[in-house]
């Protein structure tokens, strides 16, 4: 494999998910250190509120809300969304206490991972076969030449384009496990 193509497009990748998993351990453990678990058990209301806070910028992308620059709300969306999953995370340490709420938790990581997949390996992948494409051409490669030999780069990068597909369905059903895992705490604290 190039070590430009893993340093430029998969590392920031893996970068991020590791960063989210040792943000969560070491959270976790600093808790439990200072016999905080308490305060993790609460992370899940504001977590949940910035991953719903990030979901401005799919209402903006969709024309339902028409302020706000989607640039500026795409970057609050992932900010958000990492942080909001990170809370979600720390809320649920390493504890196995119900299934709905690691279904939910597994879902939300699905998700994790597909926004990131689209964040970073999409974009920079639409880049790096533009860049291929130049320097072919630079190099005087006939069009079609250019486009036999980008022709399974090109294939992934359709296939990866997809990836919308399964982001929203995933979207959707962490929503709903995660209301779920909502409601049922509700009912079984008393607070409904």
């Amino acid at each position: 494999m190039d070590r430009s193509l893993w340093r430029r497009h998969l590392l920031p990748f893996f970068s991020l998910l590791g960063l989210l998993a040792l943000a969560t351990l070491a959270s976790d453990q600093i808790l439990h250190q200072f016999d905080l678990v308490w305060v993790g058990r609460y992370l899940g209301i504001p977590g949940t509120l910035l991953i719903l806070g990030s979901l401005i910028y799919s209402l903006r992308k969709r024309k339902l809300i028409a302020s706000g620059n989607p640039k500026t709300l795409l970057q609050a969306h992932e900010v958000s969304a990492w942080l909001g999953s990170l809370m979600v995370l720390i809320h649920a340490g390493v504890h196995f206490n119900a299934i709905l709420p690691w279904l939910a938790t597994l879902a939300m990581g699905i998700n994790v991972v597909s926004g990131l997949v689209g964040k970073l390996l999409l974009d920079r992948s639409r880049s790096h076969l533009q860049g291929q494409r130049e320097r072919f051409q630079l190099r005087g490669m006939s069009q079609t030449e250019v486009e036999q030999a980008l022709f399974w780069d090109a294939v992934t990068l359709d296939a990866m384009t997809q990836w919308r597909k399964l982001h929203i369905p995933i979207s959707v059903a962490f929503a709903s496990l995660a209301l779920g895992h909502i409601v049922s705490i509700l009912l079984f604290w008393g607070w409904a």
